[in-house]
């Protein structure tokens, strides 16, 4: 179900996308560059008690600078039309990249909750009794002491004293007259000393832990019982990236097969040649055009 919290979202297509190994296996792939996207499907509710295993597949067939590639799971409770960045999820799965770096990230809702009960669930506190001792250095480098040249100190303005006082200034009016400040030419800006390694470093200092009196530990806090929604919600710059073969099952061995079936060695390789192909003829064609620029 497509979501309807704002007019502007991107839309969704159903496609193999440009290189595949099965023609007819197609996957939800967003169609438009720099726009939110939000969908989802209901599926039988379930408990996260034992195991829990979340996999899908996704290829990034365009050259992805900035966008999501992860899936969240939901309550059943959520309104799906109205799915957002804001929706509360119980797990969020999957890839994210940016233009500075690529990384995995698994969020679960079991964190808000510790967080939200975290004076309950932390068995040791920090003893509040006790302070860092005022000689602990904890920095690990500091600027080294002997790199600043003796004849940097220059002030940024220094008076003009070629400026003489005007005939016409009053003292008692006007009060003192002083020389004018102007830009120093010596002035280089400020020092910034090298950074040397702290011989005085002595680690982060250990602060002394005691017994938490509203300890109350919690087995369950990780246990969901009503979870029934899995949903993309993601923001791409360039658009392109197909999601396909979603799995939520708590057999370990059954979703491993499903895997090598769906996404195994005989869908990779032909997908594989068919990719390497079309980059080939693409380079070709961009041959070709740079060739008849410079004729």
């Amino acid at each position: 179900m497509n979501s309807e919290f704002k007019a502007d979202l991107g839309r969704f297509k159903l496609t193999a996308g440009k290189f595949y190994g099965d023609p007819v296996d197609k996957g939800l792939q967003p169609c438009e560059n720099s726009k939110f996207y939000a969908i989802s499907s209901r599926f039988k509710p379930f408990s996260n008690k034992g195991n829990l295993v979340i996999q899908y597949t996704v290829k990034h067939e365009q050259k992805i600078a900035c966008g999501g590639g992860y899936v969240k799971i939901f309550s059943s409770n959520l309104y799906q039309k109205n799915l957002s960045g804001d929706s509360h999820s119980h797990i969020t799965f999957g890839e994210f990249i940016s233009s500075l770096l690529k990384y995995w990230h698994c969020c679960c809702a079991v964190l808000q909750r510790w967080l939200w009960k975290w004076w309950k669930n932390i068995k040791e506190n920090n003893d509040p009794t006790v302070r860092k001792p005022t000689d602990w250095d904890d920095r690990i480098q500091i600027g080294d002491p002997n790199d600043k040249p003796e004849d940097w100190d220059e002030p940024e303005y220094i008076m003009d004293t070629s400026a003489e006082k005007p005939e016409d200034w009053d003292d008692a009016g006007n009060g003192e007259w002083h020389y004018p400040m102007v830009k120093n030419p010596l002035y280089r800006g400020g020092w910034k000393r090298r950074q040397i390694d702290n011989p005085n470093y002595r680690g982060v200092w250990p602060h002394p832990q005691i017994d938490n009196p509203n300890y109350s530990p919690d087995s369950s806090v990780y246990k969901f019982e009503n979870t029934s929604i899995i949903g993309l919600d993601v923001w791409q710059v360039r658009a392109g990236t197909v999601f396909d073969k979603f799995l939520i099952t708590d057999d370990e061995v059954y979703a491993e097969d499903f895997g090598d079936e769906t996404w195994g060695e005989e869908t990779k390789s032909p997908e594989k040649e068919m990719n390497i192909k079309q980059s080939e003829e693409e380079q070709e064609r961009e041959g070709v055009t740079e060739e008849k620029h410079f004729e």
